[in-house]
């Protein structure tokens, strides 16, 4: 079962990538990471590593920081 944590976060990025009008495809292919990756972390099923946060952060053109604060 996923975190309280880790659903925040997935519906923060759900909104930041809507936000951009792109699909689970098209974040992934603007931050190199596979689109199912992209929605098992919308899902809160994946846990995502310091790496893929940044890839993601700069992709959505947005600071990770920002990403971290989902639901404050």
């Amino acid at each position: 079962m996923a975190s309280a944590a880790r659903l925040r976060f997935a519906a923060h990025v759900r909104q930041l990538r809507k936000a951009a009008s792109w699909s689970q495809e098209e974040l992934g292919e603007h931050a190199g990471i596979h689109r199912t990756y992209i929605g098992a972390m919308e899902r809160g099923e994946a846990n995502v590593t310091l790496d893929h946060l940044q890839r993601i952060a700069d992709a959505l053109k947005v600071d990770v920081a920002e990403l971290l604060r989902a639901g404050e």
